[in-house]
């Protein structure tokens, strides 16, 4: 397994400029869209969180890999066209331009799941 960072600006320095401004970019977009978010490093990928963790971006051999979770996956399967998806991930190919706005849909999407189920749970707590 590869070695856990423990910032995501060591886990940038691992990577070429060319490699690290994509990533920079997807940050930026992140903080933008879910500016309450705090960046952490989970399953040795930069990700961002509220109540849990909304999505995770890495760097690959080939592509960029954007992990939303599955449920995102299906709801923007017509935007996702063009793209190589799998039950939780998406393919960004290098050599593509960033869909900025469509990561940024995407993970105020999870944002908003994920305080549906915060609300969820809090409720389940509540009841006697």
């Amino acid at each position: 397994m590869n070695p856990k960072p423990s910032s995501i600006e060591e886990y940038f320095s691992w990577f070429s400029p060319e490699i690290q401004k994509k990533l920079q970019l997807i940050r930026e977009t992140l903080k933008k869209a879910v500016p309450e978010g705090e960046e952490v490093i989970s399953y040795h990928m930069p990700a961002i969180k509220t109540t849990e963790v909304l999505v995770y971006y890495a760097s690959m051999k080939n592509h960029l890999g954007f992990y939303p979770t599955n449920k995102p996956i299906e709801e923007f399967k017509k935007e996702l066209e063009g793209f190589v998806t799998s039950k939780g991930a998406i393919q960004i190919p290098y050599s593509s331009e960033l869909p900025l706005n469509l990561i940024a849909d995407i993970t105020i999407f999870r944002k908003e799941q994920a305080a549906i189920a915060a609300e969820n749970k809090l409720k389940k707590k509540k009841k006697p």
